[in-house]
């Protein structure tokens, strides 16, 4: 009688120069196989329909000895119901494949792709993928990229465009036209569907700016919100610095009152010196740091800045229309105004103060115009104590309007 197969001699069969099968007395059809180089494994034979078959069933020691027993046990009693257990195994097989070719294809699976190949190189990385995530995910996240037609697309940027955000449709647009163009190189599409698609619409030029009480609703709102979109509206419109530099910014951009960005953090990809006036150093000693190594100033988790701007921002015009209605006795209507709209508020002010154009860009690290030439080659350097007065000054104009003691605006000493 031969002896029964353990765990133990499982462990102590050794290889020969060719293909070995050990059966197992303890159940017929049962077989331990070892290969030439070592690897060892379970396999069971059995007759379906009067034919000899054979269905593999797992790797030593994956699959142990009382699992490779039970396996086989299940085998044999679908072959008595009339079951083919090997066929049923390549259908559940060619069934995964299918599922994994289905989800390959899958436009999600795809901007993910997009995302770590592409725009990860990128320095408007993040801001594509957040718009993606925002608009296209939600509506063909799901959908198979060759079912994808420019009707869809149409309809698409339609929707968008309806809710009064022409500009972002139009946006949308051009970074589907990328990630469509980066399929067809990879040879996943033919032709990209955003082929002979128009822009939805000619943008109007934005000229938002908040007024005197928007701004005082707005600081307001900042103050009663709280972290993380308080303090950073606040810095927004105090420095007038983009939201993503603000947002990325560290403890160690900052010595003492001035904020260093570094080249590859900016948008023109020039370093830049923003002196902190006493009011935004307040606000952003204020801001209690969640410890990570990145450093980060406004952070929730302590490794990547704050996201989700869009619900941020609406969070700080709910509470604005609050405060707005509870001055006035009734509801006010507030236009609609963006984060980069703080950008523009705070160049205006600076403007209202007599502050020169010049210092102005070289506070907003904008090269054009009037800057184009020297701040081009002294931008780290020029206008250094400049751009610290029309920062301070500016503060000042944003504490007395929300106070509400700047009826008179008086020009800085030595604005020309």
């Amino acid at each position: 009688m031969r002896k029964a197969i353990t765990p133990k001699s499982i462990e102590a069969m050794k290889p020969g120069e060719v293909r070995r099968e050990i059966p197992d007395p303890s159940l017929a059809g049962l077989y331990l196989v070892i290969q030439p180089s070592g690897a060892k494994g379970w396999a069971l034979r059995y007759r379906y329909a009067g034919r000899p078959r054979k269905l593999t069933l797992g790797k030593w020691p994956l699959m142990g000895l009382a699992e490779a027993r039970a396996a086989a046990t299940e085998a044999i009693e679908a072959v008595e119901l009339g079951r083919d257990p090997g066929a049923a195994k390549k259908a559940a097989k060619a069934e995964r494949i299918e599922a994994q070719l289905t989800e390959r294809d899958k436009i999600k699976t795809l901007v993910g792709d997009y995302a770590k190949r592409h725009l990860a190189k990128l320095k408007s990385g993040d801001d594509v993928s957040a718009q993606f995530r925002r608009h296209i995910l939600p509506a063909w996240g799901d959908r198979d990229i060759h079912e994808i037609a420019r009707r869809d697309v149409i309809d698409l940027l339609d929707q968008i465009a309806d809710s009064g955000r022409i500009a972002t449709a139009n946006r949308v647009r051009v970074y589907l036209s990328h990630f469509f163009n980066w399929c067809v190189s990879r040879d996943i599409l033919a032709i990209s569907p955003v082929h002979g698609v128009k822009p939805v619409g000619r943008e109007a030029s934005r000229e938002r700016v908040l007024t005197d009480d928007e701004v005082r609703w707005f600081w307001r709102a900042c103050d009663d919100l709280g972290f993380p979109w308080g303090p950073l509206g606040q810095t927004l419109l105090l420095t007038g610095q983009r939201l993503r530099e603000v947002a990325g910014a560290t403890d160690a951009e900052i010595t003492g009152d001035v904020w260093h960005l570094p080249a590859e953090r900016t948008k023109n990809g020039r370093a830049h010196a923003v002196p902190l006036s006493r009011a935004a150093s307040d606000v952003l000693a204020g801001v209690e740091r969640v410890k990570g190594k990145a450093g980060l100033v406004f952070t929730t988790t302590g490794e990547s800045p704050v996201s989700g701007f869009h619900k941020g921002r609406n969070h700080i015009a709910e509470r604005m229309a609050e405060i707005a209605a509870e001055e006035r006795g009734e509801p006010v209507e507030i236009p609609r105004w963006t984060f980069h709209d703080l950008r523009r508020t705070a160049a205006t002010g600076m403007a209202r103060l007599g502050i020169p154009v010049r210092v102005t860009e070289a506070v907003l690290n904008h090269v054009s115009g009037t800057a184009a030439g020297i701040v081009s080659v002294y931008q780290r350097h020029d206008y250094a104590d400049e751009k610290r007065a029309a920062l301070e000054a500016w503060a000042r104009l944003v504490a007395d309007l929300v106070e509400g003691r700047a009826d008179n605006v008086v020009r800085i000493e030595g604005a020309r």
